[in-house]
């Protein structure tokens, strides 16, 4: 069996299955789960109760699998828990047929949804267009199957029996997919929400590997949890530890007197797997793994042992986690973190540690935190997913160092970033700043592309998160770029204007001065006007208090705006702290008026990426996905490693998305040179972690003037008609499109076109290993490609948004 066919999923519980596909040797199992089946439960799916009918249904399961014919089954304890297949009837119809089943101890907990869900993405793979399905009337369990699934469903009745067929998803209707998707991942946030409960809401804790020497991991862990005021049940475990502090002492987990919620692992590398082991027997539920040290055979082991037992887990190589609204600080941290609104994932166990003690001690606080290491399971997707639903969390902080699902973190990132600010550090972006641990960094250019696209603010150093989540995190977002500045200092306001165009902030009316003497309840005043004012979308106040002026910090404390507001406290200390405010909760104020313009300037660009229309990915009537995806297997049945198309075969594999070479072969450069216009280049790079990369920029610039305009933007696909209008405007020579140098302007309706047709070709053929459109010609009647080379290579990409765990 193909191990890459296996994989574990959550139910609607948090509970965990495998999901794989059924072979000869799973007949005495499956036939045994059918056989159990209650006599009304057996009638439900063979619409009989014939003792024979098991029998001849596992051996229809467990037969060698054939493209039209495919079984799953879903796992738990050794048990096969359900299993469900596809058959096509006839060949070339594009439709199939399936069939579900699910042991009695098992209803009602998601598994045939779950099994829908797979059997859907294996037969999206093999271009099979419908379902069709039979069910009794009376089958409300599996009717409502197939209505929550989040396809169309067509029903027909007859005699008792519903005829339902429902299309699947596919190539001609991006816009099905995505609503297909949305009901896919709300499943996702319950069944995310129901297993993490373990982890941010455990009822009772273990720490193993507890000492009774003070300074270790362990020991801190379980008296910090002791300190931290946690009302749970609190255990202890070392064999040879005595009086080990707080928590009821066990000298194995196998003598916990229940399943506990949480088990913080804290022993010795050689042990872990033991100790991991131990723990699924006794059924713990989650882990959470200090240790280091293990090398990457010890760390699919221990992988295995919490799929086994179905343990979510949360590291290894990390520094615990925290929640410290309900007391729970299991980490080793020196300070205990304080309750608030920012969440925190890490992989930067030391970084996250910091970053603790700095927002706590700022106000800002913490509702929860993971140092989740290398994400052997749980990674920023999951706490994105928890924290979209905690009732807590008001600001997400990620530091991230590698990616497992790139284009699940997008549309989980979009989506949460539509309700709360999402904040990243860009780690890595040099060569000397890459981690050593890392074999290969995901490149800057689509960590780029994939946080602008999903919304995410970045920034460019640990003192700049900080900057900004307080900002974030205390004020509204702003509706605008236009900003009024108050000052007292006439310089230091007129830095600060500086710094809002450098950042494309707006000065509303030039900066305010109000004079190093102005009393603090004229400065009140003059931050209310302005609030006031329907053009003003944020202000800065920037304040030198002096003995010759009223406390200017608390006219900025008891002004009544409704806007954001961020200070400027030029002779504080600190770079960055939080004002309270009786009415109005806090201000953040910098000891710099950069500062304070920058977190404001990402704050803004933040607030006009929610606003901005989601876009839509376009579905082209004309496309030819089934002939381009021939003519890709026909070329690498005769070059299997892959190799460059012959111009004929690259016009050909244009012309299936309605993308015409001018020209014939040997005059597209003289055709092109006659049509004039702007000449531009088109990219595709395939990125096989990310997905491919659409790369935008000038072309056929004058040697010149290439420093000023050579430059280019990328997004990834899909791209939306918003990502292709923002990859036009985002060069910083766009401005030749729109005629700036006296020529015509181009038409960028028609470069939008070409490019959403050049990232759907991308991703319909993950193949493309490279594709250049260069020069293409931007004239003001439509877009001329002049010239095409395309580069294949196999290439099967999983499913990026199919229901499974890490």
């Amino acid at each position: 069996m193909n191990a890459a066919n296996q994989v574990y999923a959550l139910l609607a519980d948090g509970t965990t299955v495998e999901i794989r596909p059924a072979t000869p040797d799973d007949f005495d199992a499956v036939k045994a789960m059918h056989e159990a089946m209650s006599r009304d439960n057996a009638y439900m799916r063979f619409f009989n109760i014939s003792r024979a009918a098991g029998e001849l249904e596992a051996r229809r399961i467990c037969r060698d699998p054939t493209p039209g014919n495919v079984a799953l089954l879903a796992t738990s304890g050794g048990e096969v828990a359900g299993c469900a297949s596809y058959t096509v009837r006839a060949a070339k119809s594009g439709t199939a047929e399936v069939a579900f089943a699910v042991a009695d101890h098992m209803h009602h907990r998601g598994i045939a949804t779950l099994l829908l869900e797979h059997l859907v993405s294996w037969a999206r793979q093999q271009q099979i267009t419908a379902f069709t399905a039979q069910t009794l009337t009376e089958n409300r369990a599996m009717l409502n199957v197939f209505a929550d699934a989040g396809l169309p469903v067509d029903r027909r009745h007859a005699d008792g029996i519903y005829e339902l067929t429902f299309p699947l998803p596919g190539d001609d209707s991006w816009t099905a997919l995505d609503d297909y998707l949305t009901v896919v991942a709300e499943r996702e946030r319950s069944a995310e929400a129901a297993s993490l409960r373990h982890v941010f809401a455990p009822e009772s804790v273990v720490v193993i590997g507890v000492s009774r020497r003070e300074g270790t991991a362990g020991r801190a862990i379980l008296d910090n949890i002791a300190a931290g005021g946690y009302a749970g049940r609190l255990y202890a475990v070392n064999p040879h530890a005595g009086e080990i502090g707080a928590g009821h002492r066990l000298a194995s987990v196998l003598d916990l007197p229940e399943p506990a919620d949480l088990a913080v692992i804290a022993v010795p590398a050689g042990t872990v797997l033991e100790v991991a082991e131990q723990c699924g027997q006794r059924g713990v539920r989650s882990l959470v793994v200090i240790t280091s040290g293990l090398d990457v055979a010890a760390c699919a082991d221990l992988l295995a042992v919490c799929r086994r037992h179905g343990m979510r887990l949360v590291g290894p190589d990390g520094f615990g986690v925290a929640v410290p609204g309900i007391g729970l600080n299991a980490t080793f941290a020196a300070s205990p973190p304080r309750p608030g609104v920012a969440g925190l994932v890490m992989q930067s166990g030391g970084l996250g540690f910091a970053l603790l003690d700095r927002l706590s001690r700022l106000g800002v606080g913490i509702s929860s935190f993971a140092s989740v290491g290398p994400k052997l399971d749980v990674s920023s997707n999951d706490l994105l997913l928890w924290w979209e639903h905690d009732g807590v969390t008001k600001v997400a902080v990620l530091y991230i160092e590698s990616f497992g699902n790139p284009r699940k973190f997008a549309r989980t990132a979009r989506r949460v970033g539509a309700v709360m600010p999402v904040l990243t550090v860009l780690a890595g972006r040099s060569a000397a700043g890459q981690h050593p641990g890392i074999d290969s960094a995901p490149p800057l250019i689509s960590r780029e592309a994939l946080f602008e696209q999903a919304g995410v603010i970045t920034t460019r150093g640990f003192g700049e998160l900080i900057e900004a989540t307080a900002l974030l995190a205390t004020q509204p977002v702003p509706a605008g770029r236009t900003v009024a500045i108050v000052s007292n200092v006439g310089s230091a306001g007129r830095l600060a204007a500086d710094a809002c165009t450098d950042l494309g902030l707006t000065v509303h009316g030039g900066p305010v001065d109000m004079t190093t003497t102005v009393r603090g309840e004229d400065f009140r005043h003059g931050l209310e006007l302005l609030a006031a004012d329907d053009e003003v979308d944020a202000l800065i106040a920037v304040v030198l208090p002096t003995g010759a002026t009223g406390d200017l910090v608390q006219a900025i404390q008891e002004a009544d705006v409704g806007i954001p507001l961020a200070a400027v406290v030029l002779n504080q200390p600190e770079s960055v702290r939080l004002l309270p405010r009786p009415a109005h909760g806090q201000v953040p104020a910098y000891g710099y008026p950069e500062a304070a313009v920058a977190a404001l300037a990402r704050a803004a660009t933040y607030g006009a990426w929610r606003a901005e229309p989601r876009g839509r990915v376009h579905d082209f009537p004309d496309i030819e996905t089934a002939k381009a995806r021939a003519l890709t297997r026909e070329f690498l049945r005769q070059a299997p490693d892959g190799g460059r198309l012959a111009p004929r075969q690259t016009a050909d594999l244009l012309r299936c998305y309605g993308i015409p070479l001018a020209g014939g072969e040997g005059d597209r450069t003289e055709t092109a040179a006659r049509t004039g216009g702007v000449e531009v280049i088109v990219r595709v790079a395939a990125d096989y972690t990310f997905g491919p990369l659409v790369m935008f920029g000038l072309g056929g610039v004058d040697p010149r003037t290439a420093e000023v305009f050579a430059d280019s933007s990328a997004r990834l696909t899909p791209l939306t008609d918003t990502d292709a209008d923002k990859l036009i405007r985002s060069v910083r020579s766009a401005p030749l499109l729109s005629g700036a140098d006296g020529r015509p302007a181009a038409d960028l309706g028609a470069l939008r076109d070409l490019l959403l047709r050049v990232s759907r070709l991308a991703d319909d053929v993950p193949e493309v290993a490279g594709l250049d459109l260069d020069p293409v010609i931007a004239r003001p009647d439509r877009a001329v490609v002049a010239d095409a080379r395309i580069k294949l290579a196999p290439f099967q990409p999983r499913d990026p948004f199919l229901r499974r765990l890490r």
